[in-house]
């Protein structure tokens, strides 16, 4: 989403809402000048990725083994 620095400023709480989910784009004279985000996105998403892949259990024992490779 690309909005204007003026439309930040009156609607800031909307934005800062928006930007949990989705990068905000912040524009001045016509130029993108900042990026609105949510600095926990990438993390939230890697865990996602990882549900699954990993067994119930771990311990030392299979670690040093690699059984759970």
């Amino acid at each position: 989403m690309t909005i204007t620095a003026t439309e930040l400023k009156n609607n800031l709480a909307k934005y800062l809402q928006i930007s949990a989910t989705e990068d905000i784009f912040i524009t001045k004279s016509g130029k993108v000048v900042a990026k609105l985000t949510n600095p926990y996105h990438d993390r939230v998403e890697t865990a996602k990725s990882l549900f699954g892949i990993l067994p119930k259990e771990i311990n030392s024992e299979n670690l040093k083994k690699k059984d759970w490779l």
